[in-house]
């Protein structure tokens, strides 16, 4: 065959494997998992959690199926998150709960995934990093980079690539926030505290059976950080929500009124220490990028940047202006999907050299 018709041949083979795969940007965290796919934008926002049966140990539900059993599972259910604080706690149901997102996020006629970017804790240790990629290498991804949460959320919240000046990124997210300073793309400085959105939701249940004698489950608690949590003190204190659940002397259903100003009490200091943090991570900083970072101050990304006063209250604690990025929840999975135009970034920011965990030449026409 001729060198044109090699190049055709080849050049053929390339469009049909474009239309066959998908090249994905996965955001696997505590809280949610969410990801995108290149040319389709964002297929998959749901939270990361599994219902099992406790007789067999299948898998019975994945994300908003599972989440709308817990609370109120069947006796032989439970409902679990198999990532805790940003890393794999268990992989079998990290597994199956990434296989089952993949499979939901290809298009109708993709049976594999050529490509993935999936985002890391900035320190992520060796073992928990090859448990993502293991868990990937069971969803049939062919190559995996992994790129820190950091780089990422400065990335989708608009930092250039190019910039030569830094910038810092705070992501809090349902287990951890990730700090970070970025120039040129890349990170300089970054720590991560696996404390998160979630603790507010672990210190709200805690006070209410502690102080006020009732038990509630997970979605209750979540339901009062969005309705009354504040990083700042709320404008009327003494606002009430009922919450129902069950007494802990008696065993019976019963219902408590609390108020946003006790909520507020249990969520300052999980934001102090989130605060402290970022403090620490600047202190680390050298002159001219602390410099930088004055004239530019902080932003905000993930779930936890909605919460109600935060940017106040940062900037009141750290001196510097502070921002929330848009929709801060997609930010880091944003980063990742515009780190596929930019390959050469790519290669040199990933944490790792990318792996290839499947033959893409021999799977690629697989049904």
């Amino acid at each position: 065959m001729s060198f044109i018709g090699k190049t055709g041949s080849l050049i053929g083979l390339n469009a049909l494997r474009d239309l066959v795969s998908d090249s994905m940007a996965i955001d696997m965290g505590s809280a949610n998992t969410i990801i995108a796919v290149r040319g389709r934008g964002i297929v998959i926002d749901e939270p990361s959690v599994v219902a099992v049966d406790k007789i067999t140990g299948d898998a019975i539900a994945f994300g908003s199926e599972a989440h709308k059993m817990q609370g109120r599972e069947a006796r032989d259910v439970m409902v679990i998150s198999p990532l805790v604080d940003g890393v794999v706690a268990d992989f079998e149901r990290t597994r199956a709960l990434l296989d089952h997102f993949v499979r939901e996020a290809r298009s109708g006629i993709s049976h594999f995934s050529r490509r993935a970017i999936m985002s890391v804790l900035s320190e992520v240790t060796q073992v928990e990093q090859r448990a993502l990629l293991s868990a990937a290498e069971e969803a049939r991804i062919s190559r995996v980079y992994m790129i820190e949460e950091g780089q990422a959320a400065a990335i989708g919240a608009g930092v250039p690539i190019s910039d030569e000046h830094a910038s810092a990124v705070v992501d809090i997210g349902g287990g951890t926030p990730n700090v970070a300073a970025i120039v040129s793309g890349s990170i300089i400085a970054s720590r991560a505290e696996r404390i998160g959105s979630s603790d507010i939701d672990a210190a709200i249940m805690d006070r209410l059976r502690r102080h006020r004698g009732l038990t509630i489950g997970v979605p209750s608690a979540e339901r009062l950080k969005l309705e009354l949590s504040s990083a700042i003190e709320p404008k009327d204190p003494n606002k009430k929500i009922e919450v129902r659940g069950r007494d802990v002397q008696t065993g019976s259903p019963g219902a408590v009124d609390i108020s946003a100003g006790e909520v507020y009490a249990v969520t300052l200091p999980i934001i102090r220490r989130i605060s402290e943090e970022v403090s620490n991570m600047l202190t680390e900083l050298a002159p001219e990028v602390a410099g930088d970072i004055y004239d530019r101050g902080l932003i905000l990304t993930g779930g936890g940047a909605l919460l109600d006063g935060l940017p106040q209250y940062l900037q009141k604690e750290l001196g510097l202006a502070v921002r929330v990025a848009e929709d801060p929840r997609f930010a880091i999975v944003r980063g990742l999907s515009q780190l596929f135009e930019e390959p050469l970034l790519l290669r040199r920011v990933a944490r790792t050299e990318p792996h290839t965990l499947i033959d893409t030449e021999a799977t690629a026409f697989e049904t």
